[in-house]
């Protein structure tokens, strides 16, 4: 019996340090285990994903509804406007110049064109008008092409230019424009966008990391990282867009990509940094990995729950390409988040000290920049320990100063011109279809390009519509579409939906292109034929569809110019005050029109919206209602300082000729939900050291520590965004500027110098109304 009790006592014993160990083994071989399996559930999970990058393309919607008001007047007559149209056929425009007077030679040449192109199947199905001669230069001839109501336009167009390059004429030089044209140069400027701009981008990042490194192995894992993190989301998104619950277009999707490489590499920054400081804490990789994500798992998260939850804040917006937009970029960030938070820390462990190679972090002991005297951490970092402190030792000199540095730069905001430009200045290269718009301005006036307002009416009361709308300084004619019958050699007379053209932006882009067919002349010798561009055959009855007619408002001014939007104003307040005929207006300058005044509304309505996003997180993430104030006004100090210096760029140095009504909106979303990250990697780092040491030594660790790799972050985001540059679109190239230059200013600038020296003048009432407020730590 005393025997068996001894063996009973003996069973109570608590296991002895072999035991002990070896359950720490076996845990540890479990978390390598499952790292093994997360990384290879990426690899051959999310990596044959990648095809779908190359499919976004299928799913995309480029054409006018894309881009206008949701609820727009000039939305709803295009939608009317397709009621009346016979057919949908796109014109291409074939510009011929010479250096003078075509001859006989040239114009049979041309001749031969028209006749090679009306027995091409894939390009006319036997339709070609022309030549006509210039009426103000008889060295420019066009051809008007209807292109068939099938074909793809992009690549009609481009059949049709390389059929013409087969058949040079002596002394002449070709160009094909028209809405064709533009449509098919629209379609190449974003035709290289998931292959040059990512190459552009991740070659950018890639240099940037190398030099922050100094180590071959961590960029590759970073970038893999980002690209498993973009084949995620772009596979999210072709499924979302080929199910049609969010909109995709080529803009969206360029900035999907630099959203998601840029994104992921700032939160890729944050956990390696923090990986580095660990493995010089911990001997194992497995605790310094654990001490790593718990320490930025909350500023990584909070920072990409505030890009997301403000981009969806363009789910606010009236207009079709913003709303896409939101959807569309917060998958890629939350892709980004969920990439960055498993994929990679589970690399990182496996790696262990050799991801840094040849600088391998070597453990120091137990001891840590935790419990360390602030003086060893500021020697640690020389140059931010020498910052923090000389921001210390001053810092209202320093916040004035900077402050007062950014509000110059934003007293130059109104300078900021955002009215929108013309269709054929949104390319910053020349293409064909610009150059062919010119030739034939010169050859015949500018009435080619000429784009009437489009007015939809109750018939019964189309005559005092029409008089109501002649009354209007601007307007010069008003007419009726007809139902003409067909005429021989050309399309039937309204043709494409309206006399003189195509609807606007059909498969189009922003705006719509100009339908601009053929034309100069009303009629006659060298005119064309009823139904294209001027042919409308005025003896002919009005159109009546549904107990309404179609009426078009020729214009004094070209369409896209400033005087065409506000004679669009006044012939809106004209014939609305028709009584009885529910009267419309769209056209061109109508959705110039809205689009300017629904960028108005949606500044109005999605900015107060993201501020009280953003303000909210703030508030959860810092239990403080003053520091997110304070880190609010400073951000929107930073957008305004970027715009500012933007318009000062614009206008002076590149000298643009405007900037899309939606470029302030995307830049400010972009900014603020972008610019405040940097903020929340500073200053929840300072609330963690303030919580050990106090408010103002906490402000000089934080900024000390989070330094080197929040300008890091901030570079690398500047950089992905200014690869945005390499699409040769207007639109791409102001939103990349304003990005990059912004997160630069808030990264160098407001997050290094303004928000820290605020920071310590404000004292611990900066944490009001949490305990650190009253120095409880």
């Amino acid at each position: 019996m005393p025997q068996h009790t001894s063996r009973s006592a003996a069973g109570d014993t608590p296991p002895g340090p072999a035991a002990s160990g070896q359950r720490s083994l076996l845990r540890r071989r479990a978390w390598y285990g499952a790292a093994i399996l997360l990384i290879l559930v990426w690899l051959f999970g999310a990596g044959p994903l990648g095809a779908f990058m190359g499919r976004l393309t299928e799913v995309q919607t480029n054409d006018e509804s894309s881009f206008l008001p949701v609820s727009a007047e000039s939305t709803e007559v295009s939608r009317i406007q397709e009621e009346f149209a016979q057919e949908q056929r796109v014109p291409a425009i074939i510009a011929y110049s010479a250096d003078r007077t075509l001859t006989d030679e040239q114009l049979a040449a041309i001749g031969e064109h028209v006749a090679v192109i009306q027995d091409h199947p894939e390009i006319s199905d036997g339709a070609a008008i022309g030549p006509m001669v210039g009426t103000e230069d008889d060295s420019v001839a066009q051809v008007v092409v209807p292109l068939r109501e099938d074909a793809d336009v992009g690549d009609a167009v481009e059949e049709l230019r390389e059929l013409l390059a087969e058949q040079p004429i002596d002394g002449v030089d070709v160009y094909v424009a028209g809405p064709a044209g533009l449509v098919a140069d629209l379609s190449a400027a974003f035709g290289g966008i998931d292959s040059t701009l990512l190459f552009v981008a991740l070659g950018a990042v890639l240099i940037i990391l190398i030099t922050v490194y100094r180590s071959p192995i961590l960029p590759i894992v970073v970038i893999l990282t980002a690209m498993l993190a973009l084949v995620l989301a772009a596979a999210l998104v072709y499924v979302a867009a080929a199910e049609e619950w969010v909109q995709l277009n080529g803009q969206s999707q360029g900035i999907l990509f630099i959203l998601v490489v840029g994104a992921c590499t700032d939160y890729a920054l944050l956990l390696v940094s923090r990986y580095r400081e660990t493995l010089q804490e911990n001997a194992r990789p497995l605790e310094a990995i654990r001490t790593a994500v718990r320490g930025t798992v909350e500023p990584i998260l909070a920072s990409g729950g505030t890009v997301i939850l403000g981009v969806l804040c363009l789910l606010a917006s009236d207009l079709a390409s913003n709303r896409g937009l939101g959807p569309v970029a917060a998958i890629g960030i939350a892709a980004a988040l969920i990439a960055a938070l498993t994929f990679l820390p589970a690399v990182l462990l496996l790696l262990g000290r050799v991801a840094f190679w040849p600088f391998r972090p070597v453990f120091e002991g137990e001891a840590s920049e935790d419990t360390e005297p602030t003086e060893t951490v500021l020697r640690r970092h020389r140059l931010w320990g020498a910052i923090a402190t000389s921001v210390s030792r001053h810092p209202r000199r320093y916040w004035v100063a900077t402050a007062v540095a950014l509000l110059a730069a934003a007293a130059f905001v109104p300078q900021f011109r955002a009215e929108g430009t013309s269709d054929f200045d949104i390319f910053r290269t020349e293409v064909d279809s610009v150059v062919g718009q010119e030739v034939l301005e010169d050859g015949f006036g500018h009435a080619v390009t000429a784009q009437p307002a489009v007015i939809i009416a109750d018939a019964d009361h189309m005559d005092e519509v029409i008089k109501a709308a002649e009354g209007v300084d601007g307007v010069t004619e008003v007419t009726p579409l007809t139902e003409a019958p067909e005429m021989p050699g050309g399309p039937p007379a309204g043709e494409d939906g309206a006399p003189g053209g195509p609807p606007a932006g059909e498969d189009g882009a922003q705006g719509g292109p100009p339908p601009g067919v053929a034309g100069g002349s009303e009629g006659g010798a060298d005119g064309p034929p009823p139904g294209v561009a001027g042919g409308q055959d005025t003896a002919a009855e009005p159109k009546v569809v549904d107990g309404r007619v179609l009426l078009e408002a020729s214009l004094s001014e070209p369409a896209e110019s400033t005087e065409a939007v506000e004679i669009t104003r006044e012939l809106r307040d004209a014939v609305h005050a028709v009584d009885g005929a529910n009267a419309l207006v769209g056209g061109p300058s109508a959705e110039s029109l809205d689009t300017l005044d629904t960028a108005t509304r949606d500044l109005y309505v999605v900015v107060p919206l993201v501020l009280a996003v953003v303000l909210l997180v703030l508030i959860v993430l810092l239990r403080s209602l003053v520091a997110p104030v304070l880190l609010i006004i400073t951000t929107v100090v930073s957008f305004g300082s970027a715009l500012g210096v933007g318009a000062l760029v614009f206008n002076h140095l590149l000298d643009l000729p405007g900037a899309d009504p939606g470029v302030p909106l995307f830049a400010f979303v972009f900014l603020v939900a972008l610019g405040i990250d940097y903020n929340i990697f500073l200053v929840t780092r300072v609330r963690e050291e303030a919580v050990n040491f106090g408010h103002r030594e906490g402000v000089l660790r934080g900024l000390t520590v989070t330094g080197g790799v929040i300008t890091s972050a901030g570079v690398v985001l500047a950089a992905t965004f200014a690869a945005l540059t390499v699409v040769p679109l207007l639109f791409l190239l102001q939103l990349a500027f304003l990005v990059a230059f912004g997160v630069l200013l808030d990264a160098l600038i407001v997050r290094s110098l303004l928000v820290p020296a605020l920071s310590i003048d404000v004292g611990r009432a900066m944490w009001w109304p949490s305990r650190l407020a009253r120095g409880a730590h």
